[in-house]
């Protein structure tokens, strides 16, 4: 049975795309709004997940944008952004949060949770996923999030050995309908926009892989602020994501930095990366508002983000 979230009772006042909620308490001599991101100012939200430590993706702000143009809300303190956070709605039944930042001098005062719970009134109704660091997943399980699984993060460094497999071709070369179609039972949600701009960002190697004349996988590597990541990799078995995993880290340079994110829940993919000698660096928690989404985790060897989804 899916769980409910306590919403707050907010009065929202909208204009086209704006949301503004005053300070609640009244009592602050400044004005705090919050209200839907520009895309320029979804580039400052990527900049602080940087100085996080997060390593987003260099072109991440331009496919999250075109995930949802109205899924990122900032909040201001006089016109000046000191906090952001993402909501994205694929449709009705579905969203994913992330980049929940608020400047570090401004917390601890109240500004996050407004700027939280207007992101949680933007998707009522939905069922909610994220990726939440440890040290905040209790705080999510008080607003009605349920642990999922641990997605964790292992890096490694490009060797220098030659690869080829000729099932392997380039996304570009296969007609987006078939890729759609073998993307949709990964997502709870079809993601149409956010996919088309995300296998064409700059910066980023796409490839597909066929068996008996079918797309059996695909996946991509970016550049991102520090090394590459490879994400999604998805594959119908073991042996064709490790082809997808050479051929993705042979468009690197021998001795480049990439990053894989799996979930701890497909064993095959965890000894896909220590076969490689991928290194365990950092880790999150799946969680959802409502049921756990019946996703085919065993054939998810590379997470497509932690922002979202």
């Amino acid at each position: 049975m899916t769980r409910r979230i306590n919403y707050e009772t907010w009065h929202l006042r909208t204009s086209n795309t704006k949301i503004s909620i005053m300070n609640r308490t009244g009592t602050s001599k400044h004005t705090f709004n919050i209200r839907v991101a520009t895309r320029a100012e979804v580039d400052i939200a990527v900049d602080w997940a940087k100085q996080e430590g997060w390593n987003p993706g260099l072109n991440d702000a331009e496919c999250y944008y075109a995930a949802d143009p109205n899924g990122f809300l900032v909040g201001t303190l006089d016109e000046i952004p000191i906090a952001t956070i993402s909501a994205i709605k694929y449709d009705d039944t579905f969203g994913f949060m992330g980049f929940y930042i608020v400047k570090p001098e401004f917390r601890g005062m109240g500004y996050g949770i407004q700027l939280w719970d207007a992101a949680l009134s933007y998707l009522h109704g939905c069922n909610i996923g994220l990726d939440g660091v440890v040290e905040q997943q209790e705080n999510y399980r008080k607003s009605g999030f349920d642990l999922a699984y641990r997605n964790i993060r292992y890096e490694g460094l490009r060797q220098n050995r030659a690869t080829s497999d000729g099932r392997i071709m380039r996304l570009s070369e296969i007609p987006f309908e078939q890729l759609e179609s073998y993307d949709r039972s990964f997502f709870p949600s079809q993601r149409t926009d956010f996919t088309k701009t995300w296998i064409s960002q700059p910066e980023c190697t796409a490839l597909g892989i066929k068996a008996k004349g079918e797309l059996a996988g695909y996946g991509v590597i970016r550049a991102c602020a520090s090394g590459h990541k490879i994400g999604p990799l998805f594959a119908d078995n073991p042996e064709l994501a490790e082809s997808l995993f050479l051929a993705l880290i042979s468009s690197l340079k021998a001795g480049e930095v990439f990053y894989l994110d799996i979930s701890e829940l497909n064993p095959a993919a965890v000894a896909l990366a220590e076969k490689h000698h991928m290194q365990l660096v950092f880790e999150t928690a799946r969680m959802y508002s409502g049921e756990k989404p019946a996703l085919p985790l065993l054939r998810t060897f590379g997470v497509t983000s932690f922002e979202v989804g």
